[in-house]
C-alpha cells in the first residue's frame, strides 16, 4: 500500500515537474531562488522514485538526468522558454543526491537488520 502511494507521488512529482517545465514562464510557480527550486525538484523526484522503484536504482538514475535534459531541450520548442546547460547540471546534481540518499538510507536500513 505505502509503495503504491510512493509511486504515486514520484509520477505526480514527474507531471508538476513536466508542467512547470515546459508552460509559460508566467505559469511557473516560483517559491524562493530559481537555482535551490531545480535542485530540489529533482532531487525529491529522483528520491521518491528510488523508493518507488528499489529495484530499478540504476534505471531511475540514468532515467531521470534523462528526463531533465529533454525538457531542457523541449524547452527550445516553446515561444517563451529557453533550456540552458547549467539548469540541466543543476538537475542532473539534484537527481543524483536524491537518489543516491535513499538508496543510501535503504542500504543501510537493509544491513541493520541483518545486524539484529
Amino acid at each position: 500500500m505505502l509503495r503504491n502511494l510512493i509511486r504515486v507521488a514520484a509520477w505526480g512529482i514527474f507531471a508538476s515537474i513536466v508542467l512547470a517545465t515546459l508552460s509559460p514562464i508566467g505559469l511557473r510557480p516560483q517559491t524562493g531562488h530559481v537555482v535551490i527550486e531545480r535542485f530540489a525538484a529533482y532531487c525529491a523526484l529522483c528520491a521518491f522514485f528510488v523508493a518507488a522503484y528499489p529495484q530499478r536504482f540504476i534505471h531511475v538514475i540514468v532515467l531521470v538526468p534523462i528526463a531533465a535534459i529533454s525538457l531542457e531541450l523541449l524547452q527550445h520548442l516553446t515561444p517563451d522558454r529557453h533550456g540552458h546547460l547549467f539548469d540541466a547540471v543543476e538537475k542532473i546534481a539534484g537527481a543524483l543526491v536524491g537518489g543516491s540518499c535513499i538508496r543510501l538510507y535503504q542500504t543501510l536500513g537493509r544491513s541493520a537488520s541483518q545486524l539484529s
